[in-house]
């Protein structure tokens, strides 16, 4: 988020085409899995593998072309909210994560457990209500204001449908990161990609993310920035490729992440990335941070400790079970 922002223009805008920024971030990462791959196999059984698991590859369109909408969006939305408001929006997640977690895994969560969902909930609410009459606005990069109607309004947008409009864009963006990272736990763990390699996985993943980038590319009828010099130019800034390069280790990192872990626990991690968001936000961006911020880190953070104390184990799904079974779930 801050590197995204970092990168943007005086007006909020991008002077590169993001959409072609996220499909970089994509080839590099399919890239990078087919050279960890061939580091411990020979080419050619990658090409065995993918035929032998074609069908898992189609499984991951859906899980692909969700993180395609997210990563996209977060782009646009990024141009709105300041970092912070932008990931304490996002971390409404949590309540539908877990829901989707307890619907598609079977796995009771309990009290405790919702308990911490709804503390790390009420810690993001919190970071907007007007504790402090004396809040500066003047001097705030992103402007915050705090009306009933307007919970966050940021980059100097007045107008309410704008707000309504970008506030419906984070919950489309919510609900793709929440279907998506549990959708792609399912495939990890589903007995019809069980015996594919986590490497193979992933380049289904980045194939398919590949096609529904180029695809939106088409539709936007953009599709002439994948050849346009100019555009090649502007991804090339330092700021750009610090962009891409992180996205990119980002999306590595979370496909191991999935397969140890599990998507509420990867949230919480992505919780405690707030307290840093913030901190880096006033260090770069001179964006203060206020009482409620404070409370807001120590309500999430005594959240984190709820539920590191009783965390959700996953079972892996049974060998007889295929993934066609365990979707139905």
């Amino acid at each position: 988020g801050l590197l995204v922002t970092a990168s943007q223009q005086a007006d909020s805008g991008y002077h590169y085409n993001t959409i072609a920024a996220v499909l970089a971030t994509e080839v590099i990462k399919l890239i990078i899995s087919i050279v960890l791959f061939t580091k411990d196999h020979k080419f050619v059984q990658l090409i065995s593998e993918t035929r032998t698991h074609i069908r898992v590859m189609y499984h991951y369109f859906v899980p692909a072309f969700l993180y395609c909408l997210y990563n996209n969006l977060a782009f646009v939305n990024l141009s709105v909210f300041d970092p912070t408001s932008y990931y304490l929006l996002l971390q409404f997640r949590v309540v539908v994560t877990g829901i989707l977690f307890q619907m598609l895994f079977k796995k009771q969560l309990s009290t405790k457990q919702w308990l911490s969902l709804g503390l790390l909930t009420a810690g993001c609410i919190i970071k907007q209500l007007p504790f402090s009459s004396s809040s500066p606005t003047t001097d705030l990069p992103v402007q915050q204001v705090t009306e009933p109607d307007v919970v966050i309004k940021s980059m100097d947008k007045h107008m309410a449908s704008v707000f309504s409009w970008n506030m419906l864009l984070i919950l489309i963006q919510i609900v793709c990161s929440c279907l998506a990272g549990v959708y792609n736990e399912l495939l990890l763990k589903s007995s019809d990609s069980e015996a594919c390699n986590i490497y193979i996985q992933n380049t289904f993943m980045y194939v398919d993310s590949i096609v529904c980038n180029v695809a939106l590319l088409s539709w936007q009828g953009q599709l002439s920035v994948v050849w346009d010099t100019t555009q090649l130019d502007h991804l090339l800034d330092l700021k750009v490729i610090l962009v891409i390069l992180n996205n990119a280790a980002i999306g590595i990192v979370t496909s191991f992440f999935l397969r140890s872990l599990n998507s509420i626990l990867k949230t919480f991690a992505s919780a405690l990335e707030l307290i840093f968001t913030a901190i880096l936000t006033w260090l770069f961006f001179s964006i203060p941070i206020h009482v409620n911020t404070f409370i807001a880190i120590f309500v999430v953070s005594i959240a984190v400790i709820m539920y590191s104390q009783n965390p959700v184990v996953n079972v892996r799904i049974p060998k007889e079970t295929t993934f066609k079974e365990a979707s139905l779930v």
